[in-house]
């Protein structure tokens, strides 16, 4: 009996460590990010907003590449050119791969930001972004579907307004899952570091 409770508690302890070395292994995989690691989150889970050419977009469209969302307005001064100016940077740090890394600028002042000027601000950044345009309706929904924050700051006049909003980007993996944010000014040379994991497969 005595060495029945000694193989029990043997093969009990054993199972511990194989546990334990089958979770070490799951944290010695896990990638070396340098944004911040989201997988998995129950927010930012993609959009269908129409285009600079008015054609509805959704995240499958871009599958098979990496895909940073930011959300910005155009007549913004410095954040948003910023942004967007590191994902082309990004690109061309990724040399043929460059091709699989996605731009998207979501509007958040679709009041201004018309289609003509959409396509023509994201041209100034690469030929292929692409900008989103939501409607008054929908842009509620997709901004709190982000966790963006978002709030008119009135000008002199009625048309001359900013927009204070929030300043990160998100990406997500050639499979289309949300995968990290990306805090504003991180730098090109991080996002074309965590691009390449991601295009590698994890």
């Amino acid at each position: 009996m005595l060495q029945r409770r000694v193989i029990s508690r043997a093969f009990w302890a054993l199972g511990w460590v194989s546990a334990f070395a089958v979770l070490s292994g799951c944290g010695q995989d896990k990638p070396a990010f340098k944004g911040v690691d989201i997988t998995g989150a129950d927010y930012a889970q993609g959009f269908s907003l129409s285009d600079q050419d008015g054609q509805v977009r959704t995240l499958k469209d871009f599958a098979g590449k990496t895909v940073v969302v930011f959300f910005g307005f155009t007549q913004c001064p410095d954040v948003c050119p910023t942004a967007l100016q590191e994902i082309a940077q990004a690109k061309k740090l990724l040399g043929a791969d460059g091709a699989k890394l996605q731009g998207i600028f979501i509007t958040v002042d679709p009041e201004r930001d018309t289609p003509e000027l959409l396509k023509a601000y994201v041209a100034n950044f690469g030929a292929d972004f692409v900008a989103l345009r939501p409607s008054p309706e929908q842009l509620p929904k997709v901004t709190k579907d982000f966790k963006i924050y978002y709030k008119k700051v009135d000008g002199k006049t009625p048309t001359s307004y900013t927009l204070d909003h929030s300043a990160g980007s998100f990406t997500f993996d050639p499979q289309g899952r949300i995968r990290l944010y990306n805090r504003h000014a991180s730098g090109a040379e991080t996002l074309a570091s965590d691009v390449k994991i991601l295009l590698s497969g994890k």
